[in-house]
């Protein structure tokens, strides 16, 4: 009753281990942005069909895996360092057999990992809308997507794992650089703040609503960084987590340090003042 599609672009490494964790499904996709290495055979061998689409952005992306032949009415979307733990595939299965009509997803616990440590308390957003209805959801913004359900979403107890750091700090680190720039572009252009409810915020109807208007209004907070630090270790807890905990929230301060710069940056660039 579930497919399943991962989005991948170079994932030899990461790959096998997330076939091997969905190896239940008999209708698993590839939708690949031009692999150079063994992405694409390795997903052959493993028995899924892989379809070739060119990398725009992460939303259209998204939406283009979310159109592709599924044989069932429910599908499960990965990226190839995410697993699902042996619980969530037990718990899908029922979950979808039984959701009534009105229900379009199921929100999954995401549990993020660094040295082999879950950042329990450091992880900012532990909660992702990965069991779609097919037909159902769409993506939106360009970078750091958002969905939006077209019906309710439910939530379901087991988690799935995410080997974010899988392939090293140095990856890690250019990955998110590219996702600053995105990131500024969109913040120049006045729509990372739009969407900047209190009311919204506090008081929106489903969890994903309130996210977007909470990142709206954290974009328009001076010091961001130091606040993003001080927010993820000492409210959070984030030194519960030890020393991945601490050096999982610098890491994250220093992206919202990247973004704030190069926002910076294209404004003065726009206003013909010295770089």
């Amino acid at each position: 009753m579930i497919s399943v599609i991962i989005l991948t672009h170079n994932e030899e490494q990461d790959l096998p281990g997330c076939l091997d964790s969905v190896a239940w499904c008999d209708d698993i996709h590839i939708l690949d942005s031009g692999s150079t290495d063994r992405t694409t055979e390795i997903a052959r061998q493993h028995g899924a069909t892989v379809t070739t689409r060119r990398f725009d952005t992460y939303a259209a992306q998204r939406n283009a895996s979310l159109l592709l032949p599924f044989r069932h009415p429910w599908v499960l979307v990965l990226d190839a360092d995410e697993r699902p733990t042996a619980e969530l595939c037990a718990e899908m299965l029922p979950a979808v057999a039984d959701a009534p009509a009105q229900v379009s997803g199921f929100r999954i616990r995401r549990r993020d990992f660094l040295w082999g440590t879950w950042l329990k308390h450091a992880q900012m957003t532990p909660y992702y809308v990965r069991l779609l209805r097919v037909g159902h959801a769409h993506y939106t913004r360009d970078v750091n997507e958002i969905i939006e359900v077209h019906g309710d979403v439910r939530e379901l107890h087991s988690a799935f794992d995410h080997l974010a750091f899988s392939k090293g700090i140095s990856h890690w680190v250019a990955k998110h650089n590219a996702y600053s720039s995105k990131e500024a572009e969109l913040l120049a252009k006045g729509k990372a703040t739009h969407g900047a409810s209190l009311y919204q915020a506090l008081f929106a109807r489903n969890f994903h609503e309130r996210r977007v208007a909470q990142k709206a209004i954290f974009y328009k907070l001076p010091a961001r960084p130091l606040i993003k630090w001080c927010y993820m270790m000492f409210v959070r807890g984030a030194l519960l987590d030890g020393p991945a905990g601490v050096m999982y929230t610098t890491l994250q301060s220093f992206y919202e340090f990247l973004i704030e710069v190069k926002h910076q940056e294209l404004l003065r660039r726009r206003e013909g003042k010295p770089l």
